[in-house]
């Protein structure tokens, strides 16, 4: 498992949150209880088993939903 944090444009309002939250979760080999989408910061927080999805998997998903990926960090659990 890997742990990443995506730092994300500004969100504009919770439903983008909600937006982001139902389209990676939707994401075979995310570990659905570990999401987190933190609005103030405009910050997606998600462990993932890289065998099933990868990271750039995720931050197409998020960028398909029409919003930008600025920065990622990854790290091994």
């Amino acid at each position: 498992m890997k742990k990443a944090t995506l730092q994300l444009e500004t969100l504009v309002c919770p439903s983008c949150m909600l937006k982001i939250e139902n389209g990676v979760k939707s994401l075979q080999g995310v570990d659905k209880e570990s999401l987190k989408v933190l609005f103030n910061s405009s910050k997606v927080r998600v462990n993932f088993d890289e065998e099933k999805v990868t990271i750039q998997d995720i931050q197409n998903a998020i960028e398909k939903l029409g919003y930008k990926v600025l920065k990622t960090q990854v790290k091994e659990l």
